[in-house]
C-alpha cells in the first residue's frame, strides 16, 4: 500500500538539497497530480483565493512543536521535483518548530485515502498531501477530521454547499468556512511559463519552438499556455508545437523514452527551444535536447540545471515554483497559529515571490541585456497584476 520513510534521522540531511524535475526509477508526477479527473478544466474553478498567503513567521515569533506528515503523489520521494521539494519544505518547517516529521510514498492512486488515514490514526498535527490528483481524498479527510490541519500542494479547494468535494467544479461552497482546517496551495504556473516563453522566443531562430506536457492537468496547461503567450509577445508568428504524452498521469509523467521520442519529433520539425512540463518524461526531453546539440531546453518547477548537472549545458533556465519555501511557510503558519484556510494563490506578487525563472548558470551569455530587460519588465507587470499571462490565448486545452 505505501512505503514509509526511515524517519527524521535520515531526512534531516535532505532539508537543503537543491531539487528539480525528473529522476530515475519510478518518479512522481511532476507538474501536478490531480485529485479530480485528468479531463477537468485546465484552470479548475475553486473557492475564492484567500487574500493573505502564508509567509514565514517573523524571527523570534513563538512556534509550537508540530508533528508533520507528508503523503506524496505516486512515484518516488527523491524525484528531484514535486514530491522531494514539497517534502523538504515540510521537513524544514517541522524541524524549525521543534517537532517531528514523517513521509509516506504513495505507490498507487488507490492508496491515497489509506495513506492519509495512517497519519490521522497516528495523531499528526499537520498532513501535507502532494498533487492535484490527491485533492478529493484530502478534502474528505479534512472535513472528517477538523482538529488536524491539511495542506494540499497544487490543490484548489472546490466544494459544494455541504463542504463535500464537488466533481462538477461548481464550487458553490465557501471552502474556507466549510473546511477551515484545509489550505489548498495553488501556483500561478502561467506566470513563470510566460517568462520562459520570453526566453524561448528571444533565443528562437527557426520560427518554431515546442512544449511537452505529461497529461492534461491544470498546472501543465497553465505552464504551456503561459509559455505560448510569452513567446508570441516576442514573435507573434512563432509556431509553438505541443503534445501531451498520455491521458493517464502515472504514465504521462513517467515515460522517459516517450519524452525523448516527442522531443526528437519536434526537433525534426525545426523546434530549437523545448520546454518540458512532464516530470521524468520531461527529463527524457532534456536528454534528447542535449544529445541533439544546437537546441535549448527549459526545465520546470525547480532549477533543473542544478539537479540534473549532466544536462545543465543545454538547460538555459527553468520555470520555477518556489515549492520548498512555500510549503515550509504554510506548515509554519500552523505552528504560529496564523494558518489560512481555503484556496490560496501563490504568484509573482507573493511575499516572498512564489514563482520565477531559475538562474541561467553557464548559459548566462545567451541572455543579452535586451532579453533580460524584457523578462524584468514582464515580471514587474506580473507582480503588479497589469500583465495577464493567459492572454491573448486562454489557459485552456486546445479547442476549449
Amino acid at each position: 500500500m505505501h512505503k514509509r520513510s526511515l524517519g527524521l534521522t535520515l531526512f534531516s540531511g535532505l532539508a537543503i538539497i537543491v531539487t528539480a524535475c525528473g529522476g530515475g526509477g519510478t518518479p512522481a508526477p511532476s507538474s501536478g497530480g490531480a485529485s479530480q479527473p485528468a479531463s477537468a478544466p485546465a484552470s479548475a474553478p475553486a473557492s475564492a483565493p484567500a487574500s493573505e498567503p502564508a509567509s514565514a513567521p517573523a524571527s523570534g515569533s513563538a512556534l509550537k512543536p508540530i508533528k508533520v506528515g507528508v503523503v506524496t503523489d505516486v512515484g518516488q520521494l527523491e524525484d528531484k521535483s514535486f514530491n522531494q521539494s514539497s517534502n523538504e519544505g515540510a521537513l524544514a518547517a517541522a524541524t524549525e518548530s521543534g517537532g517531528s516529521h514523517d513521509v509516506i510514498v504513495t505507490q498507487a492512486i488507490s492508496d491515497y485515502a489509506a495513506n492519509i488515514q495512517t497519519f490521522i490514526d497516528a495523531d499528526f498535527d499537520v498532513i501535507v498531501t502532494v498533487g492535484f490528483l490527491i485533492g478529493t481524498d484530502t478534502a474528505k479527510a479534512a472535513k472528517a477530521n477538523p482538529d488536524i490541519k491539511f495542506i494540499g500542494v497544487d490543490q484548489g479547494v472546490c466544494v459544494d454547499e455541504t463542504g463535500a468535494p464537488d466533481p462538477t467544479f461548481g464550487c458553490k461552497g465557501d471552502a474556507a468556512t466549510l473546511i477551515p482546517n484545509y489550505q489548498g496551495i495553488v501556483f500561478a504556473e502561467a506566470q513563470p511559463g510566460y517568462l520562459a516563453g520570453i526566453i524561448a522566443g528571444s533565443l528562437n531562430k527557426s520560427g518554431t519552438i515546442g512544449a511537452i506536457g505529461g497529461t492534461n492537468v491544470p498546472a501543465v496547461v497553465n505552464y504551456w499556455r503561459g509559455y505560448e503567450n510569452g513567446a508570441k509577445s516576442i514573435k507573434p508568428d512563432i509556431k509553438v508545437l505541443y503534445q501531451e504524452t498520455d491521458p493517464d498521469p502515472v504514465k504521462g509523467f513517467n515515460d522517459q523514452s516517450k519524452g525523448k521520442t516527442i522531443a526528437n519529433q519536434f526537433m525534426d520539425q525545426g523546434a530549437d527551444v523545448l520546454f518540458q512540463v512532464a516530470g521524468l518524461t520531461g527529463q527524457g526531453v532534456l536528454e534528447a535536447v542535449c544529445a541533439k546539440g544546437g537546441v535549448w531546453g527549459i526545465g520546470v518547477d525547480v532549477d533543473q540545471a542544478v539537479s540534473l548537472p549532466n544536462l545543465s549545458k543545454c538547460i538555459v533556465t527553468s520555470a520555477e515554483k518556489k515549492l520548498v519555501d512555500t510549503v515550509k511557510a504554510v506548515v509554519l503558519s500552523v505552528a504560529s497559529d496564523t494558518f489560512t484556510a481555503g484556496t490560496v494563490a501563490y504568484n509573482a506578487g507573493s511575499t516572498p515571490p512564489a514563482i520565477g525563472l531559475s538562474d541561467y548558470h553557464d548559459n548566462a551569455s545567451l541572455i543579452t541585456p535586451e532579453i533580460q530587460a524584457k523578462v524584468d519588465t514582464a515580471l514587474a507587470a506580473l507582480t503588479d497584476g497589469s500583465l495577464d499571462p493567459c492572454a491573448p490565448i486562454k489557459c485552456t486545452v486546445a479547442g476549449k
